[in-house]
């Protein structure tokens, strides 16, 4: 919106630093947390005069969690109405990646939102038929890639590029599709799965999101993405402006959910901000990096389909408890620790991906 105010750049001069992506995306990044930070105590009463009981906590988790109960989850709404402000607020409107990309978000996030009430109403951690909500997950996310591989040249945008090779490029043809869902849909129920303990999921969240503020920027520079040797994604810079805004978002989610949480983020937050980060990946043509800068909601992700698979052929368990980071509390370390340890695993991981930039 603000975007538009760098057409009367010839009339004031001071507008033309609307232009600037810079500019635009450090704005998003401020209007997210303030709008988080003004609106965020207002939302969580809200939630938990309407939720009563709050969150419910399985039974056969951490006895530490039951100390928990009554606080109110649905925190996700508060991050998604910021991420949605800032980046209305200071987006090129003309730019279909920041749409396609919104609408990934916004998609999941309802998808999350009904689990989440679900969970609420029924007072059960068993929510949305996990079928179904993969489904209607994937759903939204070929939509999604078939919008982006419309958007790009003819063959490029159907490919597959490799960190660290210049010139190596796969067509994935149709399949593209299927490998945008994967990872999308994959991305979203991996950060969901690491969303377990107070402030856990949104500290690598922000970890990744400033990781393809970076890409996104670099990737949608014809220069830069020349000096760096690195694809060049045409309009894709635009989504630095989004990533910025889940920072600020995130920042202000971040004040509310540090232990003790007065909120949780919920499925309406993990899967929306999930899904968004993987639609960049998609976009950015960076899908692999998400793989090593993403590492840490990778590992969660593995962890419970090792789990499940090894306990089905066998009978017993690898793990103390699914996700890992629950193995983990069941090993004696307290919660502080385990989310402490598992930023830092997140910013080790996110420097070896951008590391790949420059290593062609």
């Amino acid at each position: 919106m603000l975007y538009w105010l760098a057409d009367f750049s010839s009339t004031l001069s001071f507008f033309n630093v609307f232009r600037y992506l810079t500019v635009r995306t450090g704005g998003a990044m401020i209007t997210a947390l303030m709008f988080v930070f003004l609106f965020g105590p207002w939302i969580i009463n809200h939630l938990r005069i309407r939720q009563g009981k709050g969150q419910p906590i399985r039974a056969d988790g951490p006895q530490s969690h039951f100390v928990k109960a009554g606080t109110p989850t649905m925190g996700g709404l508060m991050i998604l109405l910021g991420i949605v402000a800032a980046t209305v607020l200071w987006a090129n409107p003309h730019n279909p990646y920041v749409w396609i990309v919104l609408a990934v978000t916004l998609g999941f996030g309802m998808v999350g939102f009904y689990d989440d009430y679900l969970k609420v109403t029924k007072q059960s951690h068993l929510g949305f038929a996990g079928p179904l909500r993969l489904l209607i997950e994937s759903a939204i996310a070929v939509a999604a890639c078939y919008a982006i591989a419309s958007l790009g040249r003819p063959v490029f945008a159907t490919s597959l590029t490799l960190p660290i090779f210049k010139e190596l490029v796969i067509d994935l043809g149709w399949y593209f599709l299927a490998f945008g869902t994967f990872i999308i849909v994959g991305a979203g129920n991996a950060v969901n799965f690491t969303d377990g303990l107070d402030g856990l999921a949104i500290g690598p969240v922000m970890i990744a999101a400033a990781s393809f503020l970076g890409i996104s920027y670099l990737v949608g520079n014809a220069v830069f993405s020349d000096y760096l040797q690195i694809h060049f994604v045409a309009g894709t810079g635009e989504l630095a402006v989004i990533c910025g805004a889940v920072i600020g978002a995130g920042l202000g989610f971040l004040w509310f959910n540090a232990p003790p949480a007065s909120i949780f983020m919920g499925d309406t937050g993990s899967l929306a901000l999930g899904g968004l980060i993987g639609t960049v990946a998609v976009a950015t043509k960076h899908e692999i990096t998400l793989a090593i800068v993403g590492g840490l909601f990778v590992l969660e992700a593995a962890s419970v389909i090792v789990q499940v698979v090894f306990f089905k052929l066998t009978g017993k368990r690898v793990f103390l408890m699914a996700p890992i980071h629950h193995h983990f509390e069941k090993k004696g370390w307290t919660e502080p620790q385990i989310v402490i340890r598992f930023w830092i695993i997140a910013i080790v991981l996110a420097l070896a991906g951008l590391a790949t930039l420059k290593l062609r």
